[in-house]
């Protein structure tokens, strides 16, 4: 019998501070087509993936890959980000490589925000500086950078200098926006005279603060517009389609989970399930755990998401 969505609501809060990823099941991500219990460590820090770009495929620009990005016929694609995208990683690499053809690398940390990727941020940040965004483009020359930060602002979160949206709401919007700007101009400094696209991914509906998901994609979709970057409305799939900001559990099975059965969870009713009882937050159809990690099994909301994002970096490679 399912616990009553309120319970689930509240155990969702506790799982925002951990932002870990499942380990239950095998350690391998879930296939990609070929066509396309809360953790009790709320206050600790997130640990990050154990090694940035796990799978990865991309050459510095100066090995094989060779030439600038306008000269590959590989699009090079850097996927940064927190729990949401470390959940998403091995699926999205799959779709990007098999549908793309690219070169791809991920070095998402749990539980980060924008800033946890500023090279300033130094030591008071969950991403080491090999990580950080700047010297990721340096070292790789990608053709896009994809971010995805569903707007964390936890105590534990050093560079936000315990800035967070219950307590101080005008800081906290405020401070997202200067870090996406920042952000972007180091990504542009990074790479000298080739910029990479940056392509900032747009978050689902939060049932506890839909106000909060909506401003901060609307400071993505500013910063988007005044650097010339792009937008991915991954949110979008995951929402109702009459309701962009109104969360559900379930939504209807669109036409390829229809085909494809293991992503129609519920075909007699013929609806899909975005997110199991007690985690409102992430797609990751098991539980999460302390231990940060690509999700393990076929998860409906992970494919719609990381197949937005595929579709918005393909409409630039037409």
């Amino acid at each position: 019998m399912r616990k009553p969505w309120m319970v689930g609501v509240l155990a969702g809060l506790l799982l925002l501070g951990a932002c870990g990823d499942p380990s239950s099941g095998p350690e391998s991500a879930a296939p990609v087509p070929s066509a396309p219990k809360a953790s009790s460590t709320t206050h600790q820090r997130p640990a990050a993936t154990p090694e940035a770009g796990t799978g990865t495929e991309v050459e510095a620009s100066t090995g094989a890959s060779g030439g600038t990005p306008s000269q590959r016929t590989r699009p090079i694609v850097l996927y940064l980000g927190d729990s949401l995208a470390m959940e998403n990683q091995k699926v999205l690499g799959g779709l990007m490589r098999n549908e793309l053809k690219a070169r791809y690398t991920s070095a998402p940390y749990s539980g980060t925000t924008l800033c946890d990727y500023l090279e300033s941020t130094g030591e008071d940040s969950l991403v080491p500086p090999k990580d950080k965004a700047a010297a990721l483009v340096r070292t790789l020359r990608p053709d896009f950078v994809v971010l995805q930060f569903w707007g964390n602002a936890w105590d534990y979160t050093p560079c936000m200098d315990g800035i967070a949206y219950d307590t101080a709401r005008d800081k906290y919007f405020a401070r997202y926006t200067a870090d996406a700007r920042r952000l972007t101009d180091q990504i542009a400094g990074a790479a000298g005279g080739d910029r990479p696209k940056v392509v900032w991914v747009l978050q689902g509906p939060d049932p506890m603060t839909p106000d909060r998901v909506r401003r901060v994609n609307a400071i993505y979709e500013r910063q988007a517009a005044a650097s010339g970057d792009m937008l991915a409305d991954a949110g979008k799939a995951v929402s109702p389609a009459s309701a962009r900001y109104t969360w559900s559990q379930y939504l209807p099975c669109t036409a390829y989970e229809r085909e494809h059965t293991a992503y129609c969870t519920q075909p007699g009713s013929g609806r899909t399930t975005l997110h199991i009882d007690d985690d409102y937050l992430h797609f990751c159809l098991v539980p999460t755990t302390s231990t940060p990690k690509p999700c393990p099994v076929r998860s409906p909301g992970i494919l719609r998401i990381t197949r937005a994002i595929t579709r918005a970096v393909a409409s630039q490679l037409d």
